[in-house]
């Protein structure tokens, strides 16, 4: 499985991004997704998830209630909607594939096996 993110940019606190992850290979609909962010001097951290074809979701208190994950099984996409931005988001966003990961393990990022090359995300304030 190959990844592709893309969408990032530069914003203003309280704007919006939306930022997508074009995988390649026939049976997307059956890895669970999940974008992960690295700040400059920081580990990186779990940011969504939602799996293969039921589509649940799973945020970390962080971005509950600003950023939605989805994906679109046909397109082979995953998209991750930020709203009200805050300085704080600013990172490197990547996107991620796991081939088995269990609900309450959706946010270690050693449960991944595909990794997208990340896609800049600067929230100015």
């Amino acid at each position: 499985v190959q990844l592709q993110a893309s969408g990032g940019g530069l914003v203003q606190a309280g704007g919006s991004l939306r930022l997508s992850c074009a995988a390649s290979g026939r049976t997307f609909s059956s890895y669970v997704m999940g974008w992960f962010r690295q700040a400059p001097g920081k580990e990186r951290e779990f940011v969504a998830a939602i799996s293969g074809s039921a589509g649940i979701t799973y945020y970390p208190d962080s971005v509950k209630g600003r950023f939605t994950i989805s994906r679109d099984n046909a397109k082979n996409t995953v998209y991750l909607q930020m709203n009200s931005l805050k300085p704080e988001d600013t990172a490197v966003y990547y996107c991620a594939a796991g081939a088995a990961i269990y609900y309450g393990d959706y946010a270690n990022l050693n449960k991944y096996d595909y990794w997208g090359q990340g896609t800049q995300v600067t929230v100015s304030s």
